[in-house]
C-alpha cells in the first residue's frame, strides 16, 4: 500500500513479489504496525531514505518465506518480527537478516509485530543514548503511545521510577497499572512542578520537540539527559545554554529509519541491543506488546485514523492476508 503522490491518500497497489538479496530475507507479512512516521510519509513530509521502499510500513511480523545468500542465522518457516526502512503495508518484504528479531514464545504472531518499531526505540534511546541505570527517575511524555507503553514496562522491569504525562483519566489508569509511579494530567497540571518536586527527572524521552524544550531542561535534574525523538510540537524553540551548563545536563536527539542498515550506530547494532536488553524481558511475561486495535489491510484509512485520533492506547495493527 502506498500513499498518492501529491495527496495523502492510500492506494493498493500490485507488485513484483520480493526476492532476498545477499544478507537479507524474505518475510510473508501477517501483521504490520502503524506508526505516525506512516501519517507523516503520507502527508508527504517523511519520505523514505534512499533506497527504501516508498511502500509505507516500518515493522512487520511474519514466517519468512526465502533467504539470500550468506544468510546462516534464519531458516524458512522461522516465526520473526522485524524493523523496517519501509514496505510493511505488504503481503510480502525483503528486509536485512540483521534487522530481524525471533517471535517471543509468549507473544502471538500477530501482536509480535507490535514489537519491533517501539522496543528498537526504547533500547536505543533509553539504554544506548541516555545510559538510564535502576534507581533513577524518567519522564516519559506520551505514556500511553505505544512507545510509552513500551517504555512504562522495560523502565518498571528495570527497577528504573517512571513518570508519565497522558491526557485522559483512562490513560493515566491504564499508565499506572503498567508501572508508572507518577502519573501528571498535562491539562491540569505543569509536569515541571511535579517533576521537581519529585526530585527532578534525570531522563526524559520526548516526543514533544520544540513545545516543551525550556520546561523538559527546567525539569531535569543535575546530569539530566534529554532525548528528544519526535517533533509533533514543532521544530525551532530557544534554548537557555546557561541553564544547560548549569546543570550539566544533554539534549539528545536521535532518529531510527535514516540509519545505516550495518557498521557503527546501525540499524543491526540497535536490534542487537534490543534483543539483548528486552527480549528476556518479553519471555519472562514482565513486558508484553499493547495492542489498541488491529484493522485488515484493506481499512488502513481507519487505522490510520484511529492512531491520529490520539485515543489509541498502545499500538494500532494492519493484518495482512
Amino acid at each position: 500500500m502506498r500513499a498518492i503522490a501529491g495527496t495523502d491518500q492510500l492506494s493498493v497497489v500490485t507488485v513484483e513479489d520480493p526476492e532476498p538479496g545477499p544478507g537479507e530475507v524474505v518475510i510473508d507479512v501477517v501483521a504490520a504496525g502503524v506508526n505516525r512516521a506512516d501519517l507523516l510519509q503520507r502527508q508527504g513530509n517523511y519520505p523514505p531514505p534512499p533506497g527504501a521502499s516508498d511502500i509505507l510500513g516500518l515493522e512487520v511480523s511474519g514466517l519468512i518465506s526465502a533467504v539470500g545468500h550468506r544468510v546462516t542465522a534464519w531458516s524458512v518457516g522461522d516465526e520473526v518480527c522485524a524493523l523496517l526502512a519501509g514496505g510493511g503495508y505488504a503481503e510480502k518484504v525483503a528486509v536485512p537478516a540483521v534487522q530481524v528479531l525471533p517471535k517471543p514464545p509468549t507473544v502471538d504472531l500477530v501482536s509480535a509485530a507490535a514489537l519491533p518499531e517501539v522496543a528498537c526505540t526504547v533500547a536505543s534511546n533509553l539504554f544506548d543514548a541516555a545510559h538510564l541505570q535502576g534507581g533513577e527517575l524518567l519522564l516519559i511524555h506520551g505514556g500511553s503511545s505505544g512507545i510509552g507503553t513500551h517504555a512504562i514496562q522495560v523502565a518498571h522491569a528495570l527497577d528504573v521510577r517512571v513518570a508519565v504525562t497522558a491526557r485522559t483519566q483512562a490513560k493515566r489508569d491504564f499508565c499506572r497499572d503498567l508501572g508508572a509511579d507518577i502519573v501528571i494530567d498535562y491539562t491540569a497540571d505543569d509536569f515541571v512542578d511535579v517533576i521537581r518536586g519529585s526530585g527532578g527527572a534525570d531522563v526524559i524521552l520526548d516526543i514533544m520537540g520544540a513545545k516543551y524544550l525550556e520546561r523538559n531542561v527546567k525539569a531535569l535534574n543535575t546530569g539530566g539527559r534529554l532525548v528528544i525523538i519526535g517533533m509533533q510540537g514543532g521544530v525551532k524553540a530557544e534554548l537557555s545554554i546557561g541553564a544547560l551548563m548549569t546543570k550539566r545536563a544533554a539534549v539528545l536527539g536521535t532518529t531510527l529509519r535514516s540509519r545505516p542498515v550495518t557498521g557503527a550506530g546501525s540499524k543491526e547494532k540497535v536490534v542487537e541491543a534490543t534483543r539483548r536488553i528486552t527480549w528476556p524481558l518479553i519471555d519472562t511475561g514482565r513486558v508484553a506488546p499493547i495492542v489498541d486495535s488491529t484493522f485488515p489491510l484493506a481499512d488502513a484509512e481507519a487505522a490510520h485514523a484511529r492512531l491520529d485520533s490520539g485515543d489509541a492506547i498502545g499500538k494500532v495493527l494492519l493484518t495482512i492476508g
